[in-house]
């Protein structure tokens, strides 16, 4: 993914936030050159992987397959005093925009659409070797009441709307191609993307990086190298 790519999508989904007042913590503006800067007190923003997450999942191209993300609250599994035992995203996905399938090893989250466009939501349960039950109902709570639904079956959840996702639950979601951009909120436990997500699809989690312009932002994934 081309670097002018990932800050064009930050600016986009800046200007989308904006436009909805959604509004994000002070380090969400913070340009790269900022980071250098930067000192012990500002310890967790690094630790806990707070901030930007741009990926295309390493299938490109990025309108179609991947997402704008944003951490903006989690805990550490190594160090739990270093952050919340919670955590909570925000998720910037354009009209036909999605995510590929996957579950979590032990992350529960309930993803929420706060509005902008449609949710569409795709889920399988797992079999005990980790594939896709492509057979069995899907049994789900939907702003707490349990719903089934079959395996694969689409449907829609609309503005204020919210799901809960449980371990090893296959669940694949996007923004409805006639609607418009799509603001979800995911609020779940302590969230560690390099270590908790499964792919039914041969995808990589974060984007490689073709370096055609400097970083508007960095990336949480890249705080390392700066602080």
């Amino acid at each position: 993914m081309k670097r002018s790519e990932i800050n064009k999508a930050i600016r986009t989904a800046l200007a989308v936030l904006q436009k909805n007042r959604f509004h994000l913590p002070p380090f969400a503006y913070w340009p790269a050159e900022r980071w250098s800067q930067v000192g012990p007190e500002d310890e967790r923003i690094r630790l806990n992987s707070l901030g930007w997450d741009i990926t295309d999942f390493g299938s490109g191209p990025f309108d179609d397959f991947g997402a704008v993300l944003f951490t903006l609250r989690n805990g550490n599994y190594q160090q739990p005093d270093r952050g919340t035992p919670y955590a909570e995203k925000v998720i910037i996905l354009k009209p036909g925009q999605r995510l590929p399938l996957h579950f979590h090893w032990s992350k529960t989250e309930d993803i929420i659409n706060r509005g902008g466009g449609i949710l569409v939501m795709e889920l399988y349960n797992s079999l005990p070797d980790d594939r896709v039950d492509k057979v069995s109902t899907v049994q789900v709570y939907c702003d707490g009441s349990r719903r089934t639904v079959g395996a694969g079956e689409i449907f829609d959840l609309g503005p204020g709307e919210s799901i809960t996702l449980t371990p090893r639950m296959f669940h694949r979601f996007w923004a409805k191609k006639d609607g418009g951009t799509l603001i979800c909120g995911e609020v779940s436990t302590v969230n560690d993307d390099r270590t908790d997500n499964f792919f039914a699809e041969p995808v990589s989690r974060f984007a490689d990086i073709e370096k055609d312009q400097p970083p508007a932002y960095l990336l949480s994934n890249e705080y390392g190298k700066i602080l």
